[in-house]
Parts: C-alpha cells; sequence; structure tokens
C-alpha cells in the first residue's frame, strides 16, 4: 500500500500538468501574458507618481480575462481550420481533449466575467474598449481571416488595444500618451506576424485561410510589407520622448533597436528564405520587452508636465461607475473551468 501511493501521487501530478497544458493552450497563455504586460505597462504610464495599484490589479484581471475567453472563442470558431494545420492540430479542440459546447461555455462565461470586472471594478471606458477588443478578434478579424489576407491589419486592432485599456484604467480617458502607446503595438505586430505567416504559407493555404503569404510563395510582398511597417515602428516608437512620457536613453533605444529590427526585415527582403525570415521572427520578440522595459524604466519625473504633454489637448473622460451607479452584490455566470 506504501508503494503505490507515490505511483498514484505521480499519476496525479501527470494529470494536473495535462490540465494545465490544456488550459494554456485553450486561452493562448503567452498571447495573455502579453495582454498582462502591456496592459500594466499602459496603466504605469498614465499613472501619477503615486499609483493606484489595486485599479491595477483589477484592469489586469478583467483584461486577462477577456483575452482568455476571445481566445477560447477564437478556437471554437477555428476548430476545423485548425485540425488542418501541424502547428494548430494539438489544441484541445482538433486534437479531441475538449468539445466545442465546453469551449464556447468557456469562452463566453470567462469573456462576461471579464467585461463586468472592468464595468464595477475600473471604469466604463475601459470596459467599452475590452468589448471592442473582444467583438473586433471574435466577430470581424476571426472570420475575415478566410476572406481576404487584410485580416491580418485588423487583427493588429486588438492586439495594440491593451495598452491604452491601462492607460485608459489609469486616467478615466482617452490621450495622446495612450494612443502613441497603442500605435507601438499595432505596427510591431504586422512585420511579427508577416515572418509568421510566410514560413507556415503552405498550411494557411491548405487550412483555408487567407493571407498575404498565400499569394505570396518568394515572399517578396511580405518582405515588403515587413520593411515599410518596420519603418513606421521605428516613427512612431519615438512620440513617447517627443510626449515626455520618456527620456534621452528610451529614445536612444527605441532608435538603435528600431533600427536592428528594420536591418532583419531588410534582410528578409533580400535573402528570402526561411532563416531569414526566422531571424525577423526572433528579432521581434526580442525587440519588444526591450523597448517597452525602457519605455517604463526612463520615463520622465516631471508630472507637471504630464496634462499637456500626455494627455494631449482634447481628450475623452469617462468617471467611474460609482459616481452614478449603486452598487449591488454582484453574481457572476458560472466559473468557466
Amino acid at each position: 500500500m506504501n508503494a503505490a501511493a507515490p505511483i498514484e501521487t505521480t499519476v496525479a501530478t501527470r494529470n494536473l500538468r495535462g490540465w494545465v497544458t490544456v488550459i494554456s493552450d485553450l486561452v493562448k497563455a503567452r498571447l495573455t501574458l502579453m495582454v498582462v504586460l502591456t496592459t500594466w505597462m499602459g496603466f504605469s504610464l498614465g499613472s501619477s507618481q503615486a499609483p493606484d495599484w489595486a485599479t491595477c490589479f483589477h484592469a489586469i484581471v478583467g483584461t486577462s480575462l477577456l483575452a482568455a475567453g476571445a481566445s477560447a472563442l477564437n478556437q471554437w470558431w477555428e476548430r476545423d481550420l485548425d485540425a488542418r494545420m501541424r502547428r494548430t492540430a494539438s489544441r484541445p479542440l482538433p486534437a479531441g481533449i475538449l468539445t466545442p459546447l465546453t469551449v464556447l461555455a468557456f469562452g463566453v462565461v470567462v469573456s462576461i466575467l471579464g467585461l463586468l470586472w472592468l464595468v464595477f471594478s475600473v471604469n466604463l471606458l475601459t470596459a467599452f474598449l475590452g468589448a471592442l477588443t473582444l467583438a473586433i478578434y471574435v466577430f470581424v478579424y476571426t472570420p475575415l481571416k478566410q476572406i481576404t489576407e487584410l485580416n491580418t491589419w485588423v487583427g493588429a486592432i486588438p492586439g495594440a488595444l491593451p495598452p491604452l485599456m491601462g492607460w485608459t484604467a489609469a486616467t478615466g480617458e482617452l490621450g495622446a500618451g495612450g494612443w502613441s502607446l497603442f500605435a507601438i503595438l499595432f505596427f510591431w505586430q504586422l512585420p511579427h506576424f508577416m515572418a509568421i505567416a510566410w514560413l507556415y504559407r503552405e498550411e494557411y493555404s491548405q487550412a483555408g485561410f487567407r493571407m498575404l503569404s498565400g499569394r505570396d510563395p518568394e515572399g517578396r510582398r511580405s518582405a515588403s510589407s515587413a520593411i515599410r511597417n518596420s519603418i513606421a515602428l521605428i516613427f512612431v516608437s519615438i512620440v513617447p520622448f517627443l510626449q515626455g512620457i520618456s527620456g534621452r536613453i528610451y529614445l536612444s533605444v527605441a532608435l538603435v533597436f528600431g533600427g536592428l529590427f528594420l536591418i532583419q526585415a531588410i534582410r528578409f527582403a533580400l535573402l528570402l528564405n526561411a532563416m531569414s525570415a526566422r531571424r525577423l521572427f526572433f528579432a521581434s520578440i526580442f525587440y519588444l520587452p526591450i523597448l517597452l522595459a525602457a519605455l517604463v524604466m526612463d520615463r520622465t519625473k516631471e508630472e507637471s508636465s504630464k496634462s499637456s504633454l500626455l494627455r494631449g489637448s482634447s481628450t475623452i473622460s469617462v468617471p467611474r461607475p460609482g459616481a452614478f451607479v449603486s452598487y449591488q452584490p454582484l453574481r457572476l455566470p458560472g466559473d468557466g473551468a
């Protein structure tokens, strides 16, 4: 009996690890982690010298729940297409680990929970942006992937909204500083995804996804797009310095690493092979955390200039729900697990 106990413990541990992996795949854990980091960044940069960390926590939780729900709904929608691609065939639905109804219920419940969390714990503007992110990702971007190659540009919109949501959670308004963070994330995604889409162009085409790379077997159009958007990224990345959000150290990092990123895009255009596409992909992976770290660490201390430099001359403000809504005990639907 004592000998059997360790065996049972090992089996239970393996089962637990298995389900952690399943949930991680369902919510696209790495994508959700990026949402957490960019939301925190937006909140940090939009805050005064004494940030409201409780509100920051609620903003991260609500945004993460929305990201998890959107990922599940996306996989429910594309379950048949995912089964045709080697890189997605092991996801919970095509692998037969979870049923479509389970994933649909999980996605709906977690998405609603995230929206309610933002409404009652953050503010209505952030909740609205969250609803917009969910709607574009699930109901516009996802079906467009089978219709037009423009889906890549549409999909970059919800991918760029989390830092703006962090900004509105901290400030209660849409300001120029928040939009500059949105622009950085938007243009970063395009060369990043061009590299991925070209590497997996045959799988995407066989599955029925309409990507630019599907009509670009040599990679010339994909590489050209990567170069254009890498150049645009350099320009938008210096905007936080011009707005007074960060200082000269950040500016140097933005220019140097933006230039290195652009070099990899140019290298892809010149060589047009899998190795150069992979290097562009890995360059994008290294570039973003370095840029964001520099942006946060070199933020300016001149809080008195924030009103004129960060938020711009025209902003849209939304009061917290508590200003006009009576709080009642909140009963949330299901746990979505």
